[in-house]
């Protein structure tokens, strides 16, 4: 990703004449810009990992967002293509909005939650694909820029020669990510495709839900945001790649493909036997008993007995000892066999105590356990608190907000909120005069025919 060449009076070809300085002075390869670089001096923004790497956000809604947020957090400068009157989709999916403070300017019901997940530490520039003006802005952006991440249907780009191939004449470096429900490729592609149609369309909705009830979706969107993991880490390997070859490329991700990939153990057991799959389970596991939520006065308790010593400490934690040396439970295959016996009599028990209780009951036994809570309970979550995982920042027009934190810890680089969701356009006219070097007066003329906003 980064390269590091020691000037010693000599010339790094390709870039400019860097001021020479003594031998021991080094100058990083950061996007496509030279910097000095002295080691162990990184702090602040300069210990981010993407910082001076340029990203074009072509993408709506949740799985190219989600993505480009991550590249974001880790120091990118992002800059967020958005319609100049609706802006993304996510904008307008509420209740609830964060709500406008009085006397900011702004009127209507406030920034959408939704949009406000994904999109911090980004610019947004309203831009009109239907103006050439606008297509040519896109055209000179891209030129300077190190990843584009679009997610439009296969072809939709090419009429606006903002297509792989138009953009790769144009700037060899650029890593271009293609985020689309079925790919580029296959009978599926042109098919248009949110998470919830992948997850029912590629196995995962199938194995979701109670033994007996119908097939549902998970409660988040989680093909989209794996297929975000899976584009920004395949990102991350472009840029390593291009650093050695010099040459940007086309990456391809489909919500599908991520979707079969992270079926993971459950597709490996399909293929091995060649058997259909078991169905949905709940919270249960189809291999290991007891492996599931269970019942409480006030809520509910999940235990994890993954082996014959575990669910010895379950037994001893119940106050059933006796369960133990039962030859209808003593082993993991005769606890599957007896599944609804033992489940039976577990709930049986763990409706006597609150979730609280139980839980302190099993405090430091070396069982895995856990309550089952809701988001507010996980939001509050002591655990969740000393990790740092959420976050209040100011936004300008909605005053303080708490957002969910990057999750990762770094020993050194220091990923971070640093700016709130941006406002729709809020950053056009920055963008187009810092980065375009565009003056005023060409701005205004950009506004007044629609391009821009």
């Amino acid at each position: 990703m980064v390269k590091m060449f020691s000037i010693c009076g000599r010339l790094i070809r390709g870039a400019s004449r860097p001021a020479l300085r003594d031998s021991s002075s080094f100058y990083t390869l950061v996007g496509s810009q030279f910097r000095p670089f002295t080691a162990g001096t990184a702090s602040g923004d300069e210990s981010l990992p993407l910082k001076g790497f340029k990203v074009l956000d072509m993408t709506r809604v949740l799985a190219g967002p989600y993505c480009t947020q991550i590249l974001g957090d880790l120091g990118a400068d992002v800059i967020k293509i958005e319609h100049p009157t609706k802006g993304d989709d996510t904008r307008h999916w509420g209740p609830p909005y964060a709500k406008y403070k009085e006397g900011s300017g702004k009127e209507g019901v406030g920034e959408s939650a939704y949009f406000l997940s994904v999109n911090r530490n980004k610019k947004s520039l309203g831009l009109s694909f239907q103006h050439k003006s606008g297509v040519d802005i896109l055209h000179k952006l891209a030129a300077t820029s190190d990843i584009l991440v679009e997610n439009y249907l296969p072809g939709t780009l090419k009429k606006y020669g903002m297509d792989f191939e138009t953009l790769h004449k144009i700037n060899p470096r650029l890593i271009y990510a293609s985020i689309t429900g079925y790919g580029q490729t296959g009978p599926y592609s042109n098919r248009a495709g949110y998470d919830v149609m992948v997850e029912a369309e590629m196995g995962l909705m199938h194995i979701t839900g109670s033994r007996d009830g119908p097939p549902v979706k998970v409660g988040v969107a989680v093909t989209d945001l794996t297929t975000g993991l899976y584009t920004s880490n395949s990102i991350m390997a472009a840029i390593i790649s291009r650093s050695r070859t010099g040459r940007g490329q086309h990456i391809d991700v489909a919500l599908s493909d991520c979707q079969v990939a992270t079926l993971a153990n459950i597709a490996s057991s399909c293929l091995i036997s060649g058997e259909k799959d078991q169905g949905r389970w709940g919270t249960a596991h189809p291999s290991i008993v007891p492996y599931r939520s269970y019942r409480t006065k006030d809520g509910d308790i999940l235990f994890g007995g993954g082996n014959d010593r575990l669910f010895g400490l379950i037994c001893d934690g119940l106050g059933k000892p006796e369960w133990k040396d039962d030859a209808k439970f003593k082993i993991n295959a005769q606890r599957v066999a007896n599944r609804v016996e033992l489940d039976d009599l577990i709930e049986t028990t763990t409706k006597t105590k609150t979730t609280q209780e139980w839980l302190d009951v099993f405090e430091g036994s070396g069982l895995p356990y856990s309550a089952v809570n809701d988001i507010q309970g996980t939001l509050n979550h002591k655990h969740v608190l000393a990790r740092d995982m959420v976050k209040e920042m100011n936004h300008d027009w909605c005053g303080d907000i708490k957002m969910v934190n990057t999750p990762v810890k770094y020993s050194e680089s220091k990923p971070s909120i640093r700016t709130a969701p941006p406002i729709l356009g809020q950053h056009t006219k920055q963008v187009l005069r810092e980065d375009l070097g565009l003056s005023e007066e060409d701005i205004e003329a950009l506004v007044a025919e629609g391009a821009v906003k």
